[in-house]
Order: structure tokens, then sequence, then C-alpha cells
């Protein structure tokens, strides 16, 4: 029996924050005025996030050096602290409408949270959650994170999956706010290299499981994303 909602996904590569932004943005409204729930997957180039319950002291390196690294700084319009995003990391911004799965923002989270245990599951990984802390864990390691926003109802925002990055990139921060975290991904708790394509099929799959969507194929970019 074909479920009553389905979603597309997108998979946009590697884009700087202010551009997977714009994406995120042009989205959503096309959601609101009827468009597809859609899956976007991608990886940002070097950027820190702070969402809205975030604390400066939680950047540990100046805007100095943090240009000198590389890294992009942004204030977000999600929920949670402050989150490294880079290559070798798997993000993924649900754009949904809430209607039919429930209004309920704390439910959402935990869904989210089950996407990423399924995925992990897929590899051999066991993920937990830790009470009255929102993310995924690997024991004590944490190895995904989760922050989204909502407009008039459509999810966005997301999901971050550590993957293979270069896990040096959260010493420039307090990740989530959890002072003495320590982070880990997926190809160091597998001892292996996994290509990412292999976990964004495992991720769909699990968003689909787990909201009890339909998967109906690939989103073919709005002509303002396109090259």
């Amino acid at each position: 029996m074909t479920n009553a909602r389905s979603f597309m996904t997108l998979r946009a590569g590697r884009l700087d924050y202010s551009s997977g932004l714009a994406l995120q943005e042009l989205l959503v409204e096309r959601r609101l005025n009827g468009g597809p729930d859609l899956l976007v997957l991608l990886e940002h180039e070097p950027v820190i996030t702070l969402g809205r319950g975030a604390r400066d002291e939680h950047v540990l390196l100046g805007h100095e050096e943090l240009a000198r690294r590389g890294i992009e700084i942004h204030r977000v319009g999600r929920g949670g602290d402050v989150t490294w995003h880079g290559p070798g990391q798997l993000v993924a911004y649900p754009i949904i409408h809430l209607d039919g799965l429930g209004r309920d923002l704390h439910a959402y989270l935990r869904r989210l949270e089950e996407t990423l245990i399924l995925t992990l599951a897929a590899f051999g990984v066991p993920g937990q959650r830790r009470a009255g802390k929102t993310g995924v864990w690997v024991e004590a390691r944490k190895i995904a994170s989760i922050g989204v926003g909502v407009r008039r109802w459509v999810a966005w925002h997301g999901l971050a999956l550590n993957v293979d990055p270069d896990l040096e990139g959260f010493r420039a921060i307090v990740p989530c706010g959890l002072s003495e975290v320590a982070m880990t991904s997926l190809g160091r708790e597998c001892a292996r290299s996994i290509a990412m394509a292999e976990v964004e099929d495992a991720l769909i799959e699990a968003f689909a499981t787990t909201f009890s969507l339909s998967f109906d194929g690939e989103y073919e970019p709005p002509p303002a994303t396109q090259a």
C-alpha cells in the first residue's frame, strides 16, 4: 500500500554555509506554497554555527584566528548551541510540513534521533540517546548533532552526522555547549573509510522508515540554485 505522503531528496554536494542557507530559504517558501516535502543532503565548507541558545564563550577561537583557518562563523535561526560543520560530515535538512506528522517539536526531534540511530545501525554502529540531551552518541562519544527551526509548521535546519570529517574542527568550540564532550565519527567507529553516498542512501531509507513516508526520487534543483 502506498503511503499518503512522500518525500524527495536533493543531493546538493558541498556548499558554503550562506549558499546552503539560501537554498533552505527558497525550498521552505516553495513548501509553504505547495511544493514537496524534501530531504536536502549536503556537506558544508568549514563553518561554526551558533543556534538560538548559543553562548559566545563556547567559540574558543577569535575571529582573526578563525579567518586564518578558513572557518566562517554564523548565528542562525535554529535551536541549540554551537556546532562545527565541515567536509566529511553529512548534513541533512528536512524541509517538511509537520501537519499530518503532528505539530510536536519534541516528537519531531526524537524522530530525527531515530533516523540517525537506524542509519548507524546499517553500518553496525549502536547509536544511543542520552537523557535530557538532543543528538546521538556511541557510548560516551557524540557522533551526531541536531538543531531545527520551524516556519509556519514547515521544519528546516536539521541534523549533522560525522561520517569521516577532521574532528580537530570541533576543538574550536565547546560542541553543543557540552564541556569535555568527546566527538567521534562513523569512519572512526567502523575503523574504515565509508563513502558519503553510501551513508546518504542509508539515511534516506532510515528517514522514510521513521517518518512513514515513501521515497519519491530525486528533486531537480530550482533554477536559482543551478550554476
